[in-house]
This record gives C-alpha cells, structure tokens and sequence, in this order.
C-alpha cells in the first residue's frame, strides 16, 4: 500500500480505536516482568484467557527466576500441557529463567536486545515486556489479530510480522506503540473476529475496506 494512503486511512482509523478503548490494558494477568515474560511465552498459539488459567499455579509453585531455572522439565510442562506445545514452551522458560539468572542477576533486562536473547522470545514478547511491564514503546506487538485487521483495515500489505511491525511503527507516534497494539488486539477479539467480523456493529465500518454489508452477512 502507498504510504500516503496507509497514513491516511490510520489517521481516520486510529482516533476511533482510542475512543472505543481509551485504557486499553495487557490480557494477561502478572504481577511483575517475570511474570509477564512467562504468561508472554506461553500465549503463542494458545488464548490469553487459557494462560490466566494457568499461571496462578506455576507462578505459586515458581514464583521467581531462580525457582523456574531449577523447575524439573516434566513437573513444568504438567503444569502448562494445557496451553499447547508444553514441550517446547517448558525448554524456553527454563532456558530464559537460567539465562536471566546467570547473565542478569535474576532480573529480566529491560531492552529489545538484550531480551532478544533469552530463548523463546522474539520481537512480539520483547515489545510485549517491554511496553507493559516497563512503560518502554521500542516494539509494536504484532499477533494474528493485529495481522488480520491491518489487512482488513488497508493498514499494510504486508503478512510478515516484521514488515507489519514496521509499517505500524512508521504510521503510530513512538508513545502509542504498546497501546495501538493492545487495541488492535482488542477490536479483534470483541468485534473484527476472523470468521464472522462484526461489521454492523463496527464503529470502523464506514471507513474499512474490507467491511461485509448486511446482505452478504453469513446466515448463522
């Protein structure tokens, strides 16, 4: 898309977003950084409201880095087996719990670069952290909602997170990078969902591009 164009349209876009959420909050529940790292790690592939279920019970039997470095693999990964690819997920939060202990004094860093090297996180938790636990804007968290309305809403072109992530931050004032992705996130859970988008009850119709009118609305 024409940059012209794209800036245009979230000029139109983004002052309805803020009205429809003006506080928009992080759906994972934590009570610090570490906490949030973890619930981040382990809402890939899997739902925000299946993790807040979760992370009560790890986080009271590993309440800190220290604890989840020494955390036996197979009492982990029963403990987070309902969020999908426990596996995997239980070998990055022990690694990044290890690593944040031996190399950050148990204390989770508060820079893209260096949380970009604790295994399991990639720009997405990074900004994630970094936003929410810190107040740091250096990231615009991109997940598959955010992909799926910048496409309906003529935001970018582009389906690589990157690239989306770059076309967002050109388009949105450093100081709402966390908050554009909390609202994008938000539209798209309660009202652009990806199946049957809401769109007679979208505040954001008249400008999108991708808008169904009621005629072509799937019976239920």
């Amino acid at each position: 898309m024409e940059n012209g164009a794209a800036r245009h349209q979230f000029e139109i876009i983004y002052p309805l977003l803020k009205q429809l959420y003006p506080t928009p909050k992080c759906g994972l529940d934590f009570e610090n950084p570490f906490q949030l790292l973890i619930a981040t790690i382990l809402s890939a592939q899997c739902t925000d409201v299946r993790v807040n279920m979760i992370t009560p019970a790890l986080f009271k039997r590993f309440p800190d880095p220290a604890a989840m470095a020494e955390a036996n693999p197979a009492e982990l990964e029963k403990l987070i087996y309902t969020c999908g690819f426990y596996h995997n997920k239980a070998k990055s939060i022990l690694g990044a719990s290890k690593k944040i202990v031996e190399d950050y004094g148990g204390q989770v860093p508060q820079t893209m670069e260096e949380l970009l090297k604790l295994p399991g996180v990639a720009r997405k938790t990074g900004s994630v952290v970094l936003g929410n636990a810190f107040g740091i804007n250096d990231g615009i968290a991109v997940d598959t909602h955010v992909t799926r309305l910048v496409a309906r809403l003529g935001l970018s072109n582009n389906t690589d997170p990157v690239k989306i992530e770059r076309d967002l931050m050109a388009l949105t004032p450093r100081e709402e990078w966390t908050n554009v992705s909390h609202r994008l996130i938000w539209h798209g859970r309660l009202v652009c969902e990806a199946r049957r988008p809401r769109c007679e009850a979208c505040l954001l119709a008249p400008h999108c591009p991708s808008r169904i009118t009621p005629l072509e609305v799937p019976a239920p």
